[in-house]
């Protein structure tokens, strides 16, 4: 039968489960995390099974449930999109990318154009997830040079404030597809002219952005202490922007690697706690902003490194389903390989290769790519392969494909 019951309804079910939990079991977990005096057990169980039949929660309860899960109110319980599409980008900017460069052109630049090219920096942004390496590439080399030239230009103070902010960004865009490229030495370059840039602009964010790009690096090179300190430096710049959320989350996945389970938990919590008081994002596609689905993928990798593999799996089919139109276009192929590479490391580990080698496998295929990411995080697939399967031909051929992967990326080889 077909089950229509809402996907939050769905997930709380699943997410009980996967702690093998009885519904009374939750409810005495929502009571724990409930800031007021809950009704009684029973009237609780009752109200507990009508939430998992798809009768929605009120907004009392909607965040007990999301900490009861260790995620945040808007991933369980997704707002209204507040997306503009491409067409409502250019009508609020009111300029075809032709008239912009022309007006950037002109010896003095207005504050109609500084609005359009915040627009094209932000639509930029936004196609980070999929828009093919190459031509992401391109674009955001050429807007930033273009961004760049206009300090030659005649600008108030706030206007060459506003210049640095965006040069900022744009850098901080082309540095992770230079890393997502394998081009670790060009990212690193770009991140630190970021980084200069936000200090000269004294912007925060921006800044925040350039550390966590930093503790990226280290995480994917095994520098995990290195994680540590790029986290911790980067949410004392930016301690109240969305970046704080997604340094905690790579402080976590560190302390998941050096296999400090208390640790992990303690910045889950940190990020979750930090995103849940932070105001719904106007745009969840921009790259450099935290949307409530990323918290699920943190935690997700976390989960699978500590071997809860119940829970990495739950989350792993969340991600996927997130990241996913209805028509099947992938929205986050990015997330979603990582996913199913989750799904791959748990159905290894279970005995079931032949589900392993088809996540596993499907996980190398996607168009775009963030190959450190996807090496990192497909070694640990690679490690059970070899562990439990090292006479299996079947798993040597994805390890092959993986070693092929990473051939012209030596510092990212699965070891």
């Amino acid at each position: 039968m077909t089950d229509d019951r809402p996907a939050w309804a769905r997930r709380i079910a699943a997410e009980r489960q996967a702690r093998d939990w009885s519904q009374r079991d939750a409810v005495r977990a929502l009571r724990a995390h409930a800031p007021t005096e809950l009704p009684a057990e029973d009237s609780m169980i009752r109200q507990w099974k009508r939430w998992e039949s798809g009768q929605a929660p009120n907004d009392f309860y909607q965040p007990i449930i999301a900490a009861v899960f260790g995620t945040v109110t808007h991933a369980l319980f997704p707002a209204p999109s507040r997306r503009d599409g491409e067409k409502e980008i250019l009508a609020a900017s009111g300029m075809e990318t032709l008239e912009i460069v022309s007006r950037l052109n002109r010896s003095d630049v207005d504050g109609a154009t500084l609005d359009a090219l915040r627009i094209t920096t932000d639509r930029l942004c936004s196609e980070y997830p999929f828009m093919p390496s190459e031509q992401l590439i391109i674009e955001g080399r050429q807007w930033l040079r273009r961004v760049v030239e206009l300090h030659t230009k005649s600008l108030t103070l706030a206007q060459h404030r506003e210049v640095l902010a965006l040069s900022g960004w744009l850098a901080l865009l082309v540095g992770c597809v230079e890393y997502d490229m394998g081009d670790r030495h060009a990212a690193e370059s770009t991140r630190r002219a970021a980084l200069s840039l936000a200090t000269e602009a004294n912007h925060s964010e921006v800044a925040g952005w350039a550390h966590e790009m930093r503790a990226w690096f280290a995480l994917t090179t095994g520098d995990y202490r290195g994680v540590i300190s790029a986290a911790q430096a980067g949410a004392e710049t930016a301690p109240n922007h969305s970046v704080a959320v997604q340094l905690a989350g790579q402080e976590a996945k560190a302390w998941a690697r050096l296999g400090d389970r208390r640790q992990v938990e303690v910045a889950l919590d940190k990020g979750r706690r930090l995103l849940e008081g932070m105001p719904h994002p106007e745009n969840l596609d921009n790259h450099f902003v935290v949307d409530p689905a990323k918290f699920d993928f943190y935690s997700m990798d976390c989960y699978r490194l500590v071997g809860e593999d119940r829970l990495a799996r739950t989350l792993a089919e969340e991600v996927l389903r997130a990241g996913t139109d209805f028509d099947g276009t992938e929205r986050s192929p990015m997330r979603n390989a990582e996913a199913r590479v989750t799904l791959g490391v748990a159905a290894a580990r279970e005995g079931d290769l032949e589900q392993a080698l088809i996540h596993g496998e499907r996980a190398l295929q996607g168009a775009r790519q963030s190959v450190p990411s996807l090496i990192m995080t497909s070694r640990e697939l690679a490690a059970v392969m070899r562990q439990r399967y090292s006479t299996e031909p079947t798993a040597q051929d994805y390890l092959n494909q993986l070693q092929d992967l990473g051939r012209e990326k030596p510092g990212f080889l699965p070891s």
